[in-house]
């Protein structure tokens, strides 16, 4: 595969917004926790959960341009602006600039707003407004339309896969030179209902995540956006690394390639029945890390990963393995230290049977 430059990144989450905001997290292993709303009424409750705030994009933007655009779009356009900042294109021309957005839920908290109008007032009646910000492919387009970005957009929903899938579009976009580059993301918002879901689902909410301990239930709801401009590369490109092997299919076909001595983040996000998965996955003698403890399990949290991924490589240290780790012979939990020359490679697996991976390394092959 040709490998791809990851030029900037902008990432806003339960950790906060930017890039130093989630080294702080790193470093110090801990993010804040916010109560999401359960339900309704008098049977509204709360339980634990990685909240995003999307304030800061007054920064980029007037609040008139975005004042009936909601919460799930501005994640996206605030992370979006984030990562043209971080690569000091913010002023260029965009042209040729293709936007991927991926999304497990999609608008949700929106799209749950617009039934309720018309369960309230009828189809006559009902939200045009939430109607409008509902459309799947929103985001995507208040993205395209407020940067001025005249190449293809995209939004593709594959739950859990959705960052593998999107990542293969703009992969293929850039091979094909049908742009210069690609404004790839993912972003995901919860809401009353995934609060309520979650609370049936799997009982009381619990604080603190442990995803390497694989057969504890954990998961901690999260939302936020994580976004990467990326290019064919070029003379002084690749700031945050080479995304060179891309790997999407069944476990029974015959699995993810993971390289020998790469650094593995898990995308284990404290689900038990997708954890029982990675334990057989992780090759002996490796160094594994699951950073969802700070920024919480949302469908698209491989892109959290991948943004870790170009950070750990631009600053050439391991950030160390937040929450409990089990003690084994098989393999080790990441711990502070050097990085040196090895690649960060990424692993999702979705229950189903259905894997994904990624590889970031310093150069193009």
């Amino acid at each position: 595969m040709t490998a791809l430059a990851i030029e900037g990144i902008g990432v806003i989450g339960g950790f906060g917004c930017g890039l130093d905001a989630l080294r702080q997290a790193l470093d110090s292993g801990v993010s804040p926790i916010g109560a999401l709303r359960t339900g309704p009424g008098e049977e509204e409750g709360s339980r634990p959960a990685f909240l995003a705030e999307s304030s800061h994009l007054e920064t980029f933007l007037p609040k008139r341009a975005f004042r009936r655009i909601d919460h799930f779009a501005r994640l996206a356009l605030l992370g979006s602006h984030l990562a043209l900042q971080d690569a000091g294109r913010l002023e260029e021309g965009r042209q040729r600039l293709g936007v991927v957005i991926a999304t497990g839920y999609g608008a949700a908290r929106t799209t749950f707003s617009f039934l309720d109008s018309v369960l309230d007032d009828g189809d006559t009646c009902a939200s045009p407004t939430n109607f409008s910000n509902s459309v799947h492919n929103a985001a995507a387009a208040h993205v395209s339309i407020l940067l001025g970005a005249t190449g293809p957009s995209l939004t593709v929903s594959q739950f859990e896969m959705s960052v593998f899938s999107a990542l293969l579009t703009a992969r293929q976009w850039l091979l094909e030179k049908r742009v210069d580059a690609v404004l790839f993301g993912g972003v995901d918002e919860c809401g009353p209902v995934l609060g309520y879901c979650h609370e049936r689902f799997f009982g009381e909410g619990v604080r603190a995540m442990s995803p390497l301990l694989f057969d504890r239930q954990s998961a901690v709801v999260g939302e936020g956006a994580a976004f990467f401009l990326l290019t064919r590369g070029g003379e002084g490109a690749g700031r945050y690394g080479f995304l060179s092997d891309l790997g999407f299919g069944r476990l029974s076909a015959g699995g993810p390639r993971v390289p020998e001595n790469a650094l593995l983040l898990l995308g284990a996000d404290g689900h038990a029945r997708c954890g029982a998965g990675y334990g057989a996955l992780v090759p002996r003698g490796a160094e594994v890390a699951a950073y969802a403890p700070l920024y919480g399990s949302l469908p698209v949290g491989s892109a959290f990963d991948l943004a870790v991924a170009g950070l750990t490589l631009r600053e050439g240290r391991v950030f160390p393995q937040p929450g409990p780790a089990p003690e084994n012979d098989l393999w080790r939990a990441a711990s502070t230290g050097t990085l040196g020359d090895r690649p960060v490679c990424g692993l999702k697996i979705d229950g189903e049977g259905v894997f994904g991976s990624f590889t970031v390394q310093h150069g193009p092959s």
